[in-house]
């Protein structure tokens, strides 16, 4: 397992408005690492003035920019500064940071390169409706080319200096969808995951400060898009082919309601329309999406 002091490691803990439980954390994950940043994002309470009572350095965003931000911040500092181990940790207090050195000792000795965090079992006190959002989440990320997905939403996660290196300058995404690209940008580059089991708390705890559904669907949106974008033949173009073949179809019968009656159904008609255009804009929009990156590509060489 890492010590303290032989090689450095970092705590992260990206906070917005985390005055109640950011100092029990920063005091705890204090034990087992060298330094402890917070990056505040743009908090309105005492968070700032806490963490730092407590021990932390504070990087902080002027406004809120999102949890991916928070994240991307404190992978640069990581990286600025030399570290060679990183753990990230929420800062609402539903992770324990007693189990920091799990993650570490899975860094050091199973030599992976990003140690993930997952919620198993009788150890976490996750409402069986997030475990249902999770799942549906996970499975999205697999989709995605994160790999095999036990826990895509986990912020309780651990980086060496490879995955920094590797992940860092590619993250694009906002708000809550940090985790999944994490892991999409993971698996694109060959990088060594595992998992580590942890416990997490839920219970009499507010573990997040956006709505549970939106996050949900916002995550969600944004990893379907980036399975569109990385495949963009097989979940836009081909959609888009469908939908006009259907559009077709239904004009072929639209046009014999008209001879048989000859009253235009206009209804019919618009319907037509809705699905050819639409099919026509997918087919477009794959295929640009196909072709340009390879022409980017070239113009830069």
């Amino acid at each position: 397992m890492v010590k303290k002091g032989e090689k450095k490691s970092l705590v992260l803990i990206p906070c917005f408005n985390e005055e109640i439980t950011i100092a029990s954390v920063v005091l705890k994950s204090k034990d087992y690492v060298d330094t402890v940043v917070v990056i505040d994002d743009g908090s309105s309470d005492d968070t700032i003035e806490i963490a730092k009572k407590a021990g932390a350095e504070v990087l902080s965003h002027i406004k809120n920019e999102g949890k991916s931000q928070a994240i991307k911040t404190g992978f640069q500092y990581a990286l600025d500064h030399g570290y060679d181990y990183v753990i990230t940790i929420d800062g609402d207090g539903q992770h324990n940071p007693d189990e920091i050195p799990l993650l570490l000792k899975d860094l050091e000795e199973k030599k992976y390169d990003v140690a993930l965090g997952i919620r198993y079992g009788e150890s976490t006190e996750m409402p069986w409706w997030r475990k249902i959002g999770k799942r549906v989440l996970d499975y999205t990320t697999s989709m995605g080319n994160g790999g095999k997905v036990t826990d895509s939403q986990s912020g309780f996660r651990g980086f060496n200096k490879k995955a920094l290196e590797s992940i860092t300058p590619r993250l694009s995404g906002d708000a809550f969808s940090v985790e999944s690209e994490q892991l999409i940008r993971s698996h694109d580059a060959g990088l060594q995951m595992g998992n580590t089991r942890i416990s997490c708390r839920y219970k009499d705890l507010n573990t997040s400060t956006k709505n549970s559904a939106s996050h949900g669907f916002s995550v969600l949106s944004y990893v379907i898009w980036m399975i569109a974008e990385k495949r963009p033949l097989f979940f836009i173009c081909i959609p888009g082919f469908i939908l006009l073949i259907i559009g077709i179809l239904f004009g072929i019968y639209t046009f014999q309601i008209y001879n048989k009656s000859h009253v235009f159904p206009i209804p019919y008609a618009i319907f037509v329309a809705i699905l050819v255009i639409i099919g026509v804009v997918g087919m477009f929009m794959g295929l640009m999406l196909h072709v340009l990156p390879s022409i980017i590509k070239r113009t830069r060489n």
